[in-house]
């Protein structure tokens, strides 16, 4: 019956002679399960030392530290990187314990295994979305804080700074809801285009235009905060504060000697007389000089008699 229990077992099992040196230990029984995980047959890993499942990547001081508790008769727990019949690697878990005879000297080693591979990667997973969570929210500070300030410069009076500064922040609310949603930590250019426009989408006034193309976080930011300035500038001075305004974003990626780029030009149509800024606002600086510093991008401005004109033409990284 106990055979048969560890025949059927999931967990791998093995049992080795006692003997450390090589050629030793030699492995004397190996039930199913540790057949699969380690893809040979019996009849190829039995007679054979465990050392076959070693390779470059196994960790010696792990090894060290498992042969001290075997010559002190001692179980040992431990995780190490193994290698399959295949060359394939995989991260084993053990639990090796020493059968002792009557006069305390091991006769056998008793090894259960357990391929923990994917709980390795989830962990490592986990760990790399927490660091990126600690650099995301120093960022994030950082760009609260910037905008506190901006807006405060860029106010005359009370009620107009409460007003932006609630939009700004919703703004870089939405934009950090896009990113968190998806598991690449990445928010497509039409996303945060369309957060923003989104409600503003009646009577066939919007035309946007352009193929999916996702940016990292550290460009999706700065482009939404420039995307809700443009879209604010539009409700209250440009083609959408009129009703027969129209408003045209089109965007596509350019491929060129400097490398990949986002080319998106901005296009307010029919809107109430353009006239140049008597000072310089905050949506102003953003795409001025902001947009370029973070995202190295190049913006040209026009003020058009029937509305404002705005071409972009930003890197991407060559890995997206």
């Amino acid at each position: 019956m106990l055979l048969a229990a560890v025949e059927a077992s999931g967990e791998a099992i093995i049992i080795t002679s006692a003997e450390l040196d090589e050629p030793g230990p030699r492995i004397e029984y190996a039930n199913p399960a540790f057949l699969r995980m380690t893809g040979y047959e019996a009849h190829e890993i039995l007679g054979r030392s465990p050392r076959v499942l070693q390779g470059p990547d196994t960790d010696r001081a792990i090894l060290d530290s498992m042969r001290v508790a075997f010559v002190a008769g001692e179980p040992f727990r431990g995780e190490a990187v193994n290698y399959r019949k295949d060359g394939s690697t995989y991260v084993v878990e053990w639990l090796i314990t020493p059968v002792h005879e009557a006069d305390g000297n091991v006769a056998h080693w008793v090894s259960a295994q357990r391929d923990v591979t994917k709980r390795h990667d989830y962990e490592e997973r986990q760990t790399l979305m927490v660091r990126e969570l600690h650099h995301r929210v120093k960022n994030t500070l950082a760009t609260v804080q910037a905008v506190v300030n901006a807006t405060v410069r860029s106010s005359l009076t009370i009620p107009e700074f409460t007003r932006a500064l609630s939009g700004r922040i919703t703004s870089l609310a939405r934009t950090h809801a896009l990113i968190t949603e998806d598991l690449a930590q990445v928010a497509s250019f039409d996303g945060l285009l369309r957060a923003e426009l989104g409600p503003y989408d009646e009577r066939g006034r919007l035309s946007l235009e352009g193929p999916r193309v996702v940016l990292p976080s550290e460009l999706a930011v700065p482009v939404g905060m420039a995307l809700h300035e443009l879209t604010t500038n539009a409700l209250r001075h440009g083609s959408l504060a009129d009703p027969d305004g129209r408003l045209q974003v089109t965007w596509w990626i350019e491929d060129g000697q400097p490398g990949r780029a986002l080319r998106w030009d901005w296009a307010e149509h029919d809107g109430p007389p353009v006239g140049h800024p008597t000072r310089e606002g905050f949506g102003h600086r953003l795409l001025n000089k902001v947009l370029a510093s973070q995202t190295g991008a190049t913006v040209d401005v026009a003020f058009a008699p029937d509305g404002l004109r705005v071409s972009v033409r930003m890197p991407l990284p060559s890995s997206r």
